[in-house]
């Protein structure tokens, strides 16, 4: 088997007992949810005879074991349960809000990946002078914040002091493309404000290490501009380490946008998982957890894949 066909496979394996453990304590960790669903459906009033009843119609009175892998059975099957809540189907009301979530992800990824990587090559261009450090010391400070308290600021400042944006990012179907982006203008910036740096730093630290080889100072002796030297000759040669840290900032715009979310009222993934967690509706908890986990090692699989092919000794075995 060619090594590269082995690597793959090894990575997408390991992918799967990794999901397969997260579903586990995913599965644990709502069952340890203190409380209890029934008593909160009911009410404080309600009779030991009516939440034992609900608890049975709800078949909380199975055993742990035999309803995790039934839900695990119905998961393979694309079923992920039904709400205790509403008594919704959570694949459908799921569909629609991961596709908002993917669509705030997508317009920060367009908007982050590109801006990280130029910053990072006038980094290395003008490395140790004042673009270096004025990018650095930016991306520093919007790195050491937490997203909420971004998220106020800007909120504060383009909705407060200069009244551009509204606070609520809130889509509908009825909208076009261009009032979407208008109203989710606000949650993108701050995507862009949170994941900007580490690519931004990583791009710059993966390029530097490249301009430490010897085809680099030939290149420079045949007297090329510098920043065609990095862009042309740097850049290509440092691109897994860079594909890598895009990948894993990717996979936080879809999973680490519950916050995000939250602040601007979007109604994407992490909005309907923080209702539903206050509801104590367990199936939702474990259904949005696994897609967050899923999509998340999908990505870091994916990354890992697009370093294996980059890898010019795997390509080409002796």
């Amino acid at each position: 088997m060619h090594p590269i066909v082995r690597l793959v496979l090894q990575r997408v394996g390991l992918g799967l007992v990794l999901l397969l453990a997260v579903s586990v304590l995913i599965f644990l960790g709502t069952e340890a949810l203190p409380g209890d669903v029934a008593q909160a459906i009911l009410g404080q009033s309600a009779t030991p005879e009516s939440l034992a009843n609900l608890r049975e119609q709800l078949g909380l009175n199975v055993p742990a074991t035999t309803r995790y892998f039934n839900w695990l059975w119905g998961i393979l099957h694309g079923d992920l349960g039904t709400s205790l809540t509403n008594g919704s189907d959570i694949a459908a009301d799921i569909g629609k809000r991961l596709g908002n979530t993917l669509f705030l992800a997508f317009w920060a990824a367009v908007i982050a990946v590109p801006l990280a990587i130029g910053l990072g090559l006038v980094a290395v261009r003008y490395r140790n002078r004042w673009p270096d450090r004025l990018i650095s010391g930016m991306t520093l400070a919007t790195i050491s914040l937490p997203e909420f308290v971004v998220g106020y600021i800007v909120m504060y400042l383009l909705t407060v002091k200069v009244q551009l944006f509204s606070p609520i990012a809130t889509i509908s179907d009825g909208m076009t493309l261009g009032e979407k982006l208008y109203t989710i203008a606000l949650p993108v910036l701050v995507l862009v404000l949170v994941v900007l740096a580490h690519m931004m730093r990583m791009t710059r630290a993966a390029i530097l290490n490249v301009m430490q080889s010897a085809y680099i100072e030939t290149a420079e002796l045949k007297g090329l501009r510098p920043f065609k030297i990095i862009a042309r000759h740097a850049f290509p040669n440092a691109i897994a380490p860079v594909v890598n840290v895009v990948m894993l900032n990717l996979a936080y715009l879809v999973v680490g946008v519950v916050v995000v979310e939250v602040v601007f009222v979007y109604p994407g993934m992490g909005q309907y998982l923080v209702d539903h967690v206050s509801k104590r509706d367990v199936p939702v908890v474990q259904a949005c957890g696994l897609i967050f986990a899923a999509v998340y090692i999908g990505l870091n699989i994916l990354a890992d894949v697009i370093s294996i092919l980059a890898n010019p000794r795997l390509r080409h075995p002796k």
